[in-house]
């Protein structure tokens, strides 16, 4: 009770209290969400149990509902923390047991394409480029670093760190430890010595 008391002034206290009551008034699976939380298309958003959430987030599902399935898949015990933005136009999957850092930003649209062979109008302002979506997977157990940017088609596997401040826009296998932008892969764990260690740019351990 000392520590809790230590850690928490009045003010959050009384706070927290109201954020539980709300939580399970709104969303009775969800551990504690922290208000402000902004929710769009709440019908087309799956959210496990024991979800976390700081405030200031804001989860969205866009595009044309042909059906009901979900578009945003959350997994159990998954905790967000403060200002992270998901936004999922077609599909965007977030494994068991992921923790996101805060100011982060993940999503499966873009207002135009930009890859070299496809025809691009650039008189078109953002706003009126046709939406272009590819699905985003983020597996278990991964840690995401604080104002980090996954962008449409990437996938990050399980048991992955992705470092501060980084970029992803490809795929990162399990077991990776990534960072920069553009993302690279620095580090894999290796099973045999209970480590990570560092990889060269073809994945390989560096002895």
């Amino acid at each position: 009770m000392f520590l809790f008391k230590s850690y928490y002034s009045i003010s959050n206290i009384f706070y927290l209290i109201y954020c539980l009551f709300r939580t399970k008034l709104l969303f009775p699976n969800a551990r504690l969400i922290r208000f402000p939380f902004d929710i769009r298309n709440k019908d087309f958003i799956s959210i496990g149990k024991g979800f976390t959430s700081g405030p200031g987030c804001r989860l969205e599902c866009g595009g044309y509902f042909i059906d009901k399935a979900p578009k945003l898949f959350i997994g159990k015990n998954v905790q967000i923390n403060d200002y992270v933005h998901i936004s999922a136009w077609e599909n965007v999957s977030i494994g068991n047991n992921v923790l996101l850092a805060s100011k982060i930003y993940i999503s499966d649209v873009s207002h135009g394409t930009f890859k070299s062979h496809i025809e691009y109008d650039i008189t078109l302002p953002p706003s009126e480029q046709p939406l272009v979506t590819s699905p985003v997977n983020i597996g278990d157990n991964t840690w995401i670093g604080e104002m980090v940017t996954v962008l449409p088609g990437s996938h990050i596997g399980k048991c992955c760190i992705i470092g501060a401040n980084s970029l992803v826009n490809t795929d990162i296998p399990d077991y990776s430890i990534a960072v920069g932008n553009p993302v690279r892969i620095v580090k894999r764990y290796c099973f045999e010595t209970r480590t990570w260690r560092k990889v060269n740019f073809d994945g390989q351990f560096i002895e």
